[in-house]
């Protein structure tokens, strides 16, 4: 039987069903530590491909007869041989078909919400830990947080029968490239994001909309001033049922405030937001961040990323009763952790002051998702 390798997709489908999965990656050990793929039923064996050229009967023994195994590398041609040598010993074995670099660019839709009134798509970027939604209303969707791959948002319209007519920007992000204003462009939508937030290009400033409705449906998208991530951030309440947060807060905690080198004046401002603002908010709305940061541990039986408000504030002590002082010590703390990779070339990018090709833009994305602070205790 020929040495068979397996897509993205196909490797992401094994972790959602939490199938018996075993990853032998050949990674330096350093890129291994730094990122990978996980999940709730998923073992790792990290071994360099340089210790394996001459021979894998050394790993031989390590290696599971009760589980898929599939070799991974940074680009697929390291995994591939190595895979090939294994399956020269006997065994059942495949390799991931592009290596991280597919890994880190695949992103699917599952339905979030859906009442009488609207029907709510989260888009998983699984290598990222990203999400995007698209709010489907009658004839007309609302995409918010975008990424870079416009073709999947363009396709799901189409699917649904509907015209995307507002793109909405939580903020402009670090860790990834926003795909709002292509999208904006190519569909005829209007793009909303904060004026502060420093676009050079063509947008509609949040800072002049109390809401934004669309379609015959009284669909009031609230946008609620949420500084901490950075200073233009907001969040998006929707008909009081729906808290599409960006990197406001997450299911296991808040966004980091320190990208600006301010970290304790932006901790301050994030304070404001979790004890004035989002603390108005009933414990039954619906929580729908912008990141994760552990897919097994953070999503639901449902298969989405999102939790409701008053599990959240549960299960993150640092959002209640926590004093100014306490709260900017603790945020500040976490937040001096590694920042995202190449995060001024990729807030260049969406400030529209710098392009890049796609394989460029690729480089600078790769790695993991480095936005929370604050996890669940």
């Amino acid at each position: 039987m020929a040495l068979q390798g397996i897509t993205a997709q196909e490797l992401n489908q094994m972790v959602v069903k939490e199938e018996g999965l075993f990853l032998l990656d050949v990674r330096n050990e350093e890129d291994f530590q730094d990122w990978k793929i996980e999940g709730a039923n998923v073992s790792h064996l990290n071994i360099p491909y340089y210790e394996l050229i001459d021979g894998v009967d050394p790993v031989i023994d390590q290696l599971p007869t009760d589980r898929k195994i599939v070799v991974v590398c940074a680009q697929e041609g390291s995994a591939k041989f190595i895979a090939e040598k294994i399956e020269e010993k006997g065994l059942d074995i495949s390799y991931l078909l592009g290596g991280m670099k597919t890994w880190s660019e695949y992103l699917y839709p599952v339905t979030a919400y859906e009442d009488e009134n609207v029907k709510v798509y989260q888009f998983i970027r699984v290598g990222k830990g990203c999400l995007s939604y698209m709010i489907v209303s009658g004839k007309e969707a609302l995409v918010v947080d975008p990424v870079r791959f416009i073709d999947e948002f363009v396709a799901l319209a189409d699917k649904e029968g509907v015209a995307i007519t507002h793109i909405v920007d939580s903020h402009l992000h670090a860790d990834h490239i926003s795909g709002g204003h292509e999208l904006a462009q190519q569909t005829g939508a209007n793009y909303y994001v904060m004026k502060s937030e420093g676009a050079t290009f063509d947008f509609e400033a949040l800072e002049n909309y109390k809401q934004i409705n669309f379609e015959k449906v009284q669909l009031d998208v609230v946008v609620v001033n949420t500084p901490g991530h950075t200073p233009g951030s907001v969040s998006f309440l929707i008909n009081n049922r729906l808290l599409f947060s960006g990197d406001t807060i997450f299911v296991s905690g808040l966004g980091r405030p320190d990208l600006g080198g301010k970290a304790r004046e932006w901790a301050k401002d994030l304070y404001d937001t979790v004890y004035s603002k989002v603390s108005q908010f009933a414990d039954d709305v619906l929580v729908l961040p912008g990141h994760y940061a552990s897919f097994a541990e953070e999503v639901n039986a449902e298969g989405y990323i999102g939790s409701l408000l008053g599990d959240i504030r549960k299960n993150n002590d640092i959002m209640e009763g926590k004093s100014i002082e306490e709260f900017v010590e603790e945020v500040a703390k976490s937040a001096s952790a590694v920042t995202p990779p190449n995060y001024l070339d990729i807030l260049a990018i969406n400030k529209g002051i710098k392009l890049a090709t796609a394989d460029e833009m690729l480089e600078l994305e790769i790695g993991p998702n480095r936005c929370a602070v604050h996890h669940t205790h």
